[in-house]
C-alpha cells in the first residue's frame, strides 16, 4: 500500500514539475481522434496518383469519315420500276457533257408505246365521234324546240281565232237565221190568214189552205230549231271548243317545257360525253407522252463535264451488302448511279455522337486526314450538323444516337478523291496554359465535381471548378493547383457518402464525367485525345 501510495505520488510531482508533457499527451490523443473521423475505417488510401499538371492543351474530338465532293451532280435512274443496265461507263473516267453514261433496258417500255399507240387512236376517234354527236344533238334541240314552240303559237292562236272570230260570227250567224226564220213565219202566218179568208169566201182550194197552213208550221218550227242551235252554241259548243282550245294552249305549253328540258339534257349528255372522251383522249395521250419521255431517259447522258465516280463507290462501310454497280445488274427507281463533281472542293461526312453535340458547333476548325495520304494533313471548318440522327445507326442500334456532320475542306483538290477515308480532328479549344487532370480523378461528391488529395494520412475530398473534357484530360477552373497529388482510383464509398446528413446520397458514379453533368462517352467511337506541347 505504501508502495503504491509512493508512485502516484512521484507521478503528481513529475506532471507538475513537467506540465508540456500533458500538453503533449492531449494533442496525441486529439490528433488520432481527428484522423479516424476523417478516414473512416476500412478505407483505401493505396492506388495510382497523378500529379496537377500546367501546360497548353488542346481539346478536340476525333471522328472517321468519307472524302466527299463538296459540289457534285448525282445521276439517278428515273425509269420506273426496276430495270437492268445494258452499258455503264467505267468508273474514273472523265466525260464531257452529252456523253452517254448509262443505258437502261427499255424493250418492255418499246412494247407499251405499240399498244398505247393504238389507244391514243381509238380515243381520238371516239372524241371527234362526240364531237360531231354534241354537234348534231344541239341541232336537233333547237329544232324540236322550235317545232313546240310554233305549235304553242298556233294553239292560241286558235284560242284567240275562235274566241274573237269564229264564235262571233257563228252567234250571228245563229241569230240572223232566227230573224230570217221569223219573218218566214210572220209571212206564213199572214198568207195563211188571207189563205183562209179567200177559203171561206170559196176563192180558194182547200188544198191550197192546207199547204199554208203547213208553211205556217214549218216557219214555226224553224224558228224553233234556230233559237235551239243558238241555245246549244251558247251552252255547250262555246264551252266545249273554248276547253278544248284552252287544253291545247296548255298542252302545247307543257310539251314545248319538255322538249326543251329534254334538249337540254341531251346536250349536257352530249357535252359530257365529249368531255369524257376528251379527258380519256388526253390520259391517253399522256401515257404515251410519258412512255416516250421514260424511254428517252433509258438514255443517261453526262449533264456537265466530270468524273464519273459509281454512286456505290461513296456507300459508308456498314453497308457491306451493296453490290458494286455493274452491268446486268438491276437497279430501282430513284436509284443513285453515278457521281459527276462539279468542282475540286470536298468536304468530309463524319458522324458525330450525341455526347458530343454540345461542345461541336458550325465553324469550329477541323484537322483532317486522309488514311491514303500518308503525311498529308488539310485543314477545315465544320458547316452543318444534322438536327436528326442517321436513321441507319437508329435501326441498327436504337441506343445509338448519330448526327451526320459535314466538314468544308479547304484545297485538297489536286491529291483528294470522293470515297477516301479520313479521320477528322475537330478542335474544341486551345488552352496556351492550362491546370488539366485525367477525368478518372473526378467524381461527384453530391452533385459537385470532386477529387481527392493524397494526404498523408489518406485521401481528402476537394471541391474543383471543371471546364471541359475530352474523355482523357479536364480542364481545372478552381480547386486544385500545380503540384497537388489527385488519386486516379478516388474511393467510391467516400464519393457515394453525403458529407451532410440532411443531404441525399449521391449517386454512385462509376464511369468518369466528360464534363459539367455529362456521361461517359460509349466504346467504339472516334478518339478524343489533349495534347500538351
Amino acid at each position: 500500500m505504501k508502495t503504491a501510495n509512493d508512485r502516484l505520488d512521484r507521478t503528481r510531482r513529475f506532471m507538475r514539475d513537467r506540465p508540456w508533457i500533458v500538453v503533449l499527451a492531449v494533442g496525441l490523443i486529439a490528433v488520432i481522434a481527428v484522423y479516424r473521423w476523417t478516414v473512416p475505417a476500412g478505407a483505401d488510401t493505396d492506388g495510382p496518383v497523378f500529379t496537377v499538371t500546367e501546360g497548353p492543351l488542346t481539346i478536340s474530338v476525333t471522328e472517321s469519315g468519307t472524302i466527299k465532293a463538296r459540289e457534285q451532280e448525282i445521276i439517278k435512274n428515273e425509269l420506273e420500276g426496276r430495270t437492268t443496265i445494258l452499258y455503264l461507263i467505267e468508273e474514273g473516267t472523265r466525260v464531257r457533257k452529252g456523253d452517254l453514261l448509262v443505258e437502261l433496258d427499255a424493250s418492255s417500255l418499246e412494247d407499251a408505246k405499240v399498244d398505247q399507240d393504238i389507244r391514243v387512236q381509238n380515243a381520238e376517234a371516239a372524241f371527234i365521234q362526240s364531237r360531231e354527236n354534241l354537234a348534231v344533238v344541239e341541232n336537233q334541240a333547237q329544232s324540236d324546240i322550235d317545232k313546240a314552240e310554233l305549235t304553242l303559237r298556233f294553239a292560241r292562236e286558235d284560242l284567240v281565232q275562235y274566241q274573237e272570230g269564229e264564235f262571233p260570227n257563228a252567234l250571228k250567224e245563229y241569230e240572223a237565221r232566227i230573224t230570217l226564220a221569223k219573218e218566214e213565219l210572220q209571212r206564213a202566218e199572214e198568207t195563211f190568214k188571207w189563205s183562209k179568208v179567200l177559203f171561206d169566201e170559196k176563192y180558194l182550194a182547200e188544198s191550197e189552205l192546207q199547204a199554208d197552213e203547213l208553211a205556217v208550221k214549218k216557219a214555226g218550227l224553224d224558228v224553233e230549231l234556230a233559237e235551239n242551235n243558238l241555245t246549244l252554241l251558247r251552252e255547250f259548243t262555246y264551252k266545249r271548243t273554248m276547253a278544248e282550245l284552252e287544253s291545247n294552249v296548255k298542252q302545247a305549253e307543257m310539251a314545248l317545257e319538255r322538249v326543251r328540258r329534254k334538249a337540254s339534257a341531251n346536250v349536257v349528255q352530249a357535252e359530257a360525253e365529249l368531255r369524257a372522251k376528251e379527258s380519256e383522249f388526253k390520259q391517253q395521250t399522256d401515257k404515251l407522252e410519258k412512255l416516250r419521255e421514260q424511254i428517252a431517259k433509258a438514255r443517261i447522258v453526262a449533264p456537265r463535264e466530270g468524273l464519273v465516280v459509281y454512286a456505290t463507290s461513296t456507300q459508308p462501310r456498314w453497308r457491306g451488302n451493296v453490290e458494286p454497280l455493274d452491268e446486268g445488274q438491276e437497279v430501282r427507281e430513284r436509284q443513285e448511279l453515278i457521281h459527276l463533281p462539279t468542282a475540286s472542293t470536298f468536304l468530309a461526312e463524319v458522324k458525330v455522337h450525341e455526347s458530343n453535340l454540345e461542345k461541336i458547333r458550325p465553324g469550329l476548325p477541323v484537322r483532317i486526314t486522309v488514311d491514303a495520304l500518308p503525311g498529308r494533313e488539310f485543314a477545315g471548318t465544320v458547316a452543318v450538323i444534322a438536327p436528326l440522327p442517321d436513321p441507319m445507326s437508329v435501326f441498327m442500334n436504337p441506343d445509338l444516337k448519330l448526327y451526320d456532320t459535314k466538314i468544308h475542306i479547304d484545297g485538297g483538290g489536286d491529291v483528294l478523291r470522293t470515297g477516301m477515308s479520313c479521320q477528322a480532328e475537330i478542335v474544341l479549344a486551345r488552352y496556351p496554359s492550362a491546370v488539366y487532370v485525367p477525368v478518372q480523378a473526378i467524381v461527384r461528391v453530391n452533385g459537385e465535381p470532386t477529387a481527392f488529395i493524397h494526404g498523408r494520412r489518406g485521401p481528402v475530398p476537394r471541391p474543383v471548378d471543371i471546364g471541359l473534357d475530352n474523355n482523357r484530360m479536364v480542364r481545372i477552373l478552381g480547386g486544385l493547383e500545380p503540384g497537388d497529388v489527385v488519386l486516379l482510383t478516388p474511393p467510391l464509398d467516400l464519393a457515394a457518402a453525403p458529407a451532410d446528413p440532411a443531404l441525399p446520397t449521391a449517386p454512385d458514379e462509376r464511369t468518369a464525367p466528360t464534363g459539367p453533368g455529362r456521361g461517359s462517352r460509349p466504346e467504339g467511337r472516334g478518339e478524343e485525345r489533349a495534347e500538351s506541347r
